[in-house]
């Protein structure tokens, strides 16, 4: 197993200012880098408390490349549906140019209805966008003089530059949480999964068996012995005794399941072909008082031997071979995040 940390800012701009943010996720993912870890991921969204701090992952990693050494740097994700190709590939080859070679590149489909509306995308043409435009980067990446025309973007003879440091180019990893459909794409393309559990077990919609799909699919395309790689984002909060740990990240644990129910809930008056089981999230925002995060949770909480216990059961579940460890859940400041991942290296990995 591989283990990264993986950021994704809940915070409301009235408890915590950007400028507080960007402080302390710098900082955790230079410690990450200090003590062994193997990526850093930020994911791209737009306006609301959900995400609303990170509008460009490229940019934040670009800054963390300036202070690490070693430590990946992966989009998680950026979001295809809202960008030319020709500014991705451009876009991501700097930076993997800037940190001599430590990008991956990850791409989702994104799935906000706001931010659909926002941009003026319908998103019944999510799925189209996605893959038209990562097929558009990778040939961008790797030839000359490239042509495309689709309904959504089309140019003549184009050159990308930077070149990307990485040969052929940075891995490319997608997300996918539903639908068959997207681990088929994935496997078939070659390109690693990632999955993000929901804060809440009944929106938890990846199963072991679209994930088997995705290693069967992968293998019938590229070889018995091609490996896929399946990267799993969650919250991660440890303490020296289970009753410490919830005392500490309860706390957080509801302000990012609020965060995110608010976010999912502009799905009550959503629908679209290409997000089939969307529409329940977020339109019961009545039982989060009594929400019992130890029962209903996903994320891992406790000391380190029921953490240990608790990744174990995730690994045999999705068969992860990655975990980005979501750290920064329900606005953390740093010292929490640098406590509870200090213990994670010392006292969980080595019995992992």
């Amino acid at each position: 197993m591989q283990h990264g940390i993986s950021l994704l800012p809940d915070c409301r701009p009235n408890q915590r200012s950007a400028v507080d943010y960007y402080k302390d996720a710098i900082a955790i993912s230079k410690f990450s880098d200090e003590i062994g870890l193997d990526y850093v991921k930020m994911t791209e969204h737009y306006l609301g408390d959900y995400g609303g701090y990170c509008p460009s992952p490229l940019t934040f990693l670009a800054a963390v490349a300036a202070q690490t050494s070693r430590i990946r740097l992966m989009t998680g994700a950026l979001l295809p549906a809202f960008h030319h190709p020709v500014q991705l590939a451009a876009h991501i080859a700097q930076v993997d140019a800037i940190s001599n070679g430590r990008v991956d590149a990850g791409f989702g489909r994104a799935w906000l209805p706001y931010e659909f509306d926002t941009f003026k995308v319908p998103m019944d043409e999510s799925r189209a966008r996605y893959e038209a435009t990562i097929e558009a980067v990778v040939r961008l990446w790797t030839e000359t003089n490239v042509s495309e025309d689709t309904p959504f973007f089309s140019y003549r003879d184009a050159n990308s530059l930077p070149h990307p440091t990485q040969r052929p180019h940075p891995p490319v990893w997608g997300a996918a949480v539903k639908s068959p459909e997207s681990f088929t794409w994935l496997a078939k393309k070659g390109f690693g999964m990632m999955a993000a559990l929901p804060p809440a077990r009944q929106y938890a919609g990846v199963s072991r068996h679209l994930i088997d799909h995705y290693k069967d699919v992968f293998r019938a395309a590229h070889g018995i012995d091609a490996i896929p790689r399946i990267a799993m984002s969650t919250p991660l909060y440890i303490a020296r005794t289970d009753a410490e740990a919830y005392r500490i990240a309860e706390p957080y644990y509801r302000e990012y399941l609020q965060v995110w129910t608010e976010a999912a809930s502009s799905w009550r008056s959503t629908k679209s072909s290409n997000y089939v089981g969307y529409e329940g999230m977020g339109r019961d925002m009545k039982y989060l008082g009594d929400f019992d995060v130890k029962r209903h949770g996903t994320a891992v909480i406790g000391s380190p031997e029921s953490a240990v216990e608790q990744i174990l059961e995730l690994q045999e579940t999705y068969g992860t071979d990655t975990f980005l460890w979501n750290v920064d859940f329900g606005g953390q400041s740093y010292e929490p995040m640098h406590q509870s991942l200090k213990l994670f290296m010392d006292e969980v990995l080595p019995k992992l």
